[in-house]
């Protein structure tokens, strides 16, 4: 039967056969791949962070090159993953490793967690899957195999019951050739909450520490993990300027380096109807056009999205309440950094 000490070992064991092995970051300690992977897989699925991964490792092949980008650039290619704080803190990650350690990733998880946006776990699987650092990592997939398979009830919503799941974690690494091990270690227990410890409907006949899982044994393993504190849900009435040029030219406007959408180009956004309008030169308010409301759907809030439709026949001043906003050019707005909704009202 499987116990903790050999929880590690069988799990290396298992990824060899039966893990996953052609994603396009596998196959490598290049700890800037895997760095850039794993800031990409953060609250985004595989699929989806294929084609980002593949178009960031193109543009900017090292991180010598994401450093030297400008930041538009960078939001421009990410456009579309979400979470833009990411991708923010990624650039600034890569300058201060070009910076502070001479274009070369520290090969220890406590000084990656220096770096910006690199948190313990994420530091963690970079430190092991590249250097072999026997230290655990504890991201979604894997706080729900480490509970089940424990039958761990605390509650994960409390800082302190997180952390006693961390020194648990440590204890369960693999025993043999550890330094070799490790990298097939962390990957192997990511691609069991993956693949096989899903959060619903667990292939638990496919799991190779099935044998010694609570969960299972409790018949209950959808029970877990344990965490009762809910983000609470809020919603916001937003107004957008949509003016456009009979050229197909779009008004925009760079977002403050803080709160939603933030450092992203986006249509000028208004808090009522009537601040939109008082924005605008007296010409131009008799030629507005209502769209369609739209809801976009953030972490914890619901955004109703007002289009405001304005045809103008071309590039003309809209007028200095606007701010520091700029006609761009149909040719060249799909390669900005743009909200997914702004993106999606100019395509359609």
């Amino acid at each position: 039967m499987t116990t903790i000490k050999s929880f590690g070992d069988t799990v290396v064991a298992w990824q060899k056969k039966h893990g996953r092995h052609d994603l396009p970051w596998q196959n490598t300690q290049d700890p800037y791949a895997v760095w850039l992977s794993e800031i990409m897989l953060q609250q985004t699925q595989v699929v989806t962070v294929r084609e980002y991964f593949a178009r960031f490792m193109a543009r900017f092949p090292t991180v010598a090159d994401l450093a030297a980008a400008h930041q538009d650039e960078v939001l421009g290619l990410w456009s579309g993953l979400g979470y833009y704080s990411r991708a923010r803190n990624m650039h600034r990650a890569a300058q201060d490793v070009v910076a502070l350690h001479g274009g070369v990733f520290p090969r220890d998880s406590e000084t990656l967690q220096t770096l910006p946006g690199i948190g313990r776990s994420t530091a963690a699987a970079v430190a092991s899957l590249c250097f072999g650092e026997p230290i655990a990592i504890l991201d979604g997939n894997v706080k729900r195999v480490l509970t089940r398979y424990l039958g761990f009830k605390d509650d994960l919503a409390s800082t302190k019951v997180e952390k006693a799941l961390w020194a648990i974690a440590q204890t369960m690494l693999p025993q043999c050739d550890v330094k070799n091990a490790m990298p097939r270690y962390t990957q192997g227990v990511m691609d069991l909450g993956a693949t096989v410890c899903t959060p619903k409907k667990p292939q638990c006949a496919q799991c190779p520490v099935a044998d010694a899982c609570v969960a299972k044994d409790e018949g209950q393993p959808e029970a877990y993990p344990v965490k009762t504190r809910k983000l609470k849900r809020t919603s916001e009435q937003l107004w957008l300027l949509h003016a456009v040029t009979s050229n197909g030219d779009v008004w925009l406007m760079q977002r403050p380096q803080t709160g939603v959408w933030a450092g992203l180009y986006c249509l000028p956004v208004f808090e009522s109807f009537e601040a939109l309008v008082a924005a605008l030169p007296a010409k131009f308010r008799t030629q507005l056009q209502d769209g369609t409301v739209f809801k976009h759907v953030l972490t914890h809030k619901d955004l109703h999205l007002h289009p405001v439709h304005l045809s103008l026949p071309s590039s003309v001043k809209l007028g200095a309440a606007m701010g520091e906003g700029q006609w761009v050019i149909k040719s060249d707005w799909p390669a900005l950094g743009l909200p997914a909704p702004i993106r999606k009202l100019l395509t359609n």
